[in-house]
């Protein structure tokens, strides 16, 4: 396994990393509909462009099995692919990030206690709750910082 950083993503890694994001989105995010996932499916590759550091490990194929997007001290995505869940990828991300680029901040879906709990692990708090999520859609935002 291999951690990378990448500066502008192909449109094959933009692909891949989709797939990642979409299988993971819909084994942990159980209350999207297939609907919602695929409205807010449009948005993540301009959000894999544009963000501000884009992580990956890649497996011993090169191939993409988890990300991570930062912006400011932020971790604005974490995606692992789901085959791949337990193995410790996370946490390789949240060091690397944290080593790297001082993250110290996570915005988590209350809905998502899996998350939850894992960046609590790591030492993160929810220290702010929203009733929406950034679209104002009824998803009720837990903000966690370290």
């Amino acid at each position: 396994m291999n951690i990378k950083n990448i500066n502008k993503p192909s449109t094959l890694l933009i692909e891949q990393l989709l797939s990642i994001w979409e299988k993971s989105v819909k084994a942990t995010h159980k209350f999207l509909s297939d609907t919602e996932i695929e409205k807010i499916k449009e948005y993540v590759p301009e959000g894999l462009r544009n963000v501000s550091h884009l992580i990956i490990i890649t497996d011993d194929e090169d191939s993409p099995i988890a990300f991570m997007g930062i912006e400011n001290k932020l971790i604005e995505m974490l995606f692992v692919s789901p085959d791949q869940r337990g193995h410790g990828l996370g946490t390789m991300l949240i060091n690397y990030g944290i080593e790297n680029y001082a993250i110290n901040k996570v915005n988590v879906n209350e809905q998502n206690p899996i998350a939850k709990g894992f960046y609590e692990h790591l030492g993160f708090k929810v220290y702010r709750r929203s009733e929406t999520d950034e679209q104002g859609n009824p998803y009720p935002i837990l903000y966690m910082k370290k």
